[in-house]
């Protein structure tokens, strides 16, 4: 015991010192240019990695001391570092992706070929955490619990919980496979007719569901400055650290008919020169070894691959079925495309755009190609273009809220209203000053007028924020913070979620994020507006 609370305390040293040098927590942190990756030299691997891996830092800063391989990451999700590297843009960027699983990305036929060697480093399921008074209300014994009864409880009201977006997050993506295999019994590779039979039961269970998230992290925080959810679905490492962290008290289930289970390997890319090969070898034999596994199970609470090393104090001993993964990406994408369309809640996102005077030209432009990318085309993938059943709201303004534009993507026969959407971006023009605080407030207002106070119908709310200056007329951020604050329970949860644009002013912004729950996004600094849009599909 000793020993395991030295290994602990040498990886909280590391990661406050390591975290430090890296700022705040920027996907690009690790990257001296903050962009695209540079040509790296022999001792230096760069890797695409999933977003959840950022915890790993400390123990990448002790393999870097042990081996010399210095990691040069770029953190995304997933899903989004799976089309990278099918789609070719891996290629020469990146040496190795370290994804939380490569199970979606073997079911892509793209892909053979660009990957020449992978190696799991550890492994973590998904769970559900539950306060310990709905385990107690729900009866349920945490040894026993099944997904049959989590459906049941969030059919029947009782379980409100959050869950990352599948399209998004491996986490929410693994938990909807999860979800599916446990209740349709499946017992081989899941099926198009396994799904079928249970879409029912999926649509009940996700009326439960609360809170959404394109990355584990931001999840895990939103649930906890909320306080109002009976649990969390995340991976099993996120919600022990979360115990740990946050005090937030969770008890941790892993469904007793079987969980799936990230792997996290390391994976060397075919493209990746000769050098980076020896600095794979040497990294990945370090994070294998017994002191690396020790380090990684205490600071994470993810599971060693190393039978030698014992895991964590928390982790559950007992042994669970590992639920079948789609068979086909068929199966995987219509998966992904009924989550998006029919079995979670709908949305409702009220877009707040800046379309001042300093938006004319260029900016402006953009603007329109970003949202008109977001009315998709036939064959937009799931995330790339609006809901089905989601409420669009476009409220463009200037020294004051020019206009409020509000339409409904139907069920069936959604091309009309994508068309009507993108003639309406197509209509924006750039005149007036910045009314940033203002205009927030109308879009507060119109959520409320919409039921967004919990006495309307039940929808994922929340605002989009774009601008590309910062505020020089009308209500200022002390108006704005007491106005929120008078706000009801529901409305004021909804978040805000700021792009930096332009010359927008970050400080300004992230105040905004920080006061509502939202998150800021970036289309400045190695990204654009249109991949900003897109990345926010996550949050709503």
């Amino acid at each position: 015991m000793k020993a395991r609370r030295l290994v602990a305390a040498v990886t909280a040293a590391l990661l406050t010192g390591v975290l430090a040098g890296c700022g705040g927590g920027s996907d690009d942190s690790d990257r001296p240019d903050g962009g695209r990756p540079t040509t790296a030299a022999p001792g230096t691997l760069r890797v695409l990695a999933s977003s959840e891996l950022s915890d790993m830092k400390p123990v990448l800063e002790a393999a870097h001391k042990a081996t010399g391989v210095r990691v040069e990451a770029t953190w995304t999700g997933t899903l989004d570092a799976t089309e990278q590297v099918v789609t070719g843009k891996a290629d020469g960027a990146y040496d190795a992706i370290w994804l939380s699983s490569n199970d979606y990305l073997r079911l892509r036929p793209e892909a053979a070929g660009k990957i020449a060697s992978e190696t799991p480093v550890m492994t973590s399921p998904v769970a559900l955490g539950v306060r310990k008074e709905t385990l107690d209300r729900l009866g349920w014994s945490p040894e026993k619990v099944t997904w049959s009864q989590i459906h049941r409880a969030a059919a029947d009201g009782k379980l409100r919980f959050g869950m990352t977006d599948p399209v998004r997050s491996n986490s929410g993506f693994s938990a909807l496979i999860a979800l599916a295999a446990g209740l349709s019994g499946a017992q081989g590779a899941l099926t198009d007719e396994d799904v079928a039979a249970v879409s029912g039961k999926l649509r009940e269970f996700f009326g439960g569901q609360r809170l959404t998230s394109g990355s584990s992290g931001w999840l895990a925080d939103a649930y906890t400055r909320r306080g109002d959810l009976d649990g969390l679905i995340n991976y099993e490492s996120v919600l022990l650290s979360m115990n740990r962290d946050a005090g937030t008290g969770l008890t941790v289930l892993r469904p007793a008919d079987g969980v799936l289970t990230a792997d996290y390997p390391l994976t060397l890319l075919t493209s990746a020169p000769d050098h980076a090969k020896d600095s794979f070898a040497a990294l990945t034999g370090y994070l294998r070894g017994t002191g690396a596994q020790r380090a990684i199970t205490d600071g994470t609470f993810r599971r060693p691959v190393a039978g030698s090393v014992r895991p964590a104090a928390g982790l559950g001993a007992a042994k669970r079925r590992e639920l079948p993964f789609p068979a086909s990406r068929s199966v995987a994408d219509g998966l992904l495309a009924g989550y998006e369309n029919t079995l979670r809640r709908p949305s409702r996102t009220v877009y707040v755009l800046d379309t001042s005077g300093s938006m004319e030209g260029e900016r402006l432009e953009q603007l329109k190609d970003s949202l008109a990318q977001l009315t998709g085309t036939g064959t937009s993938a799931p995330g790339q273009r609006f809901r089905d059943r989601e409420e669009v709201t476009l409220m463009p303004f200037g020294e004051k809220v020019k206009r409020t534009v509000t339409h409904t993507v139907p069920k069936t026969g959604q091309g009309a209203a994508l068309d009507r959407i993108r003639a309406d971006a197509e209509g924006l023009t750039a005149s007036g000053d910045t009314a940033i605080y203002t205009s927030l407030r109308a879009a507060y207002e119109h959520l409320r007028e919409r039921g967004a106070d919990g006495s309307g119908d039940d929808r994922f709310s929340s605002i989009v924020l774009m601008t590309d200056g910062e505020n020089t007329t009308g209500a200022d951020a002390g108006d704005f913070r007491s106005f929120h604050r008078g706000l009801p329970g529901e409305l004021r949860d909804v978040p805000v979620f700021p792009i930096v644009f332009g010359d927008s002013d970050r400080k300004e912004l992230e105040g905004i994020a920080t006061l509502t729950g939202g998150r800021l996004f970036d289309a400045v600094r190695g990204g654009s507006l249109a991949s900003a849009f897109e990345e926010i599909r996550g949050y709503q």
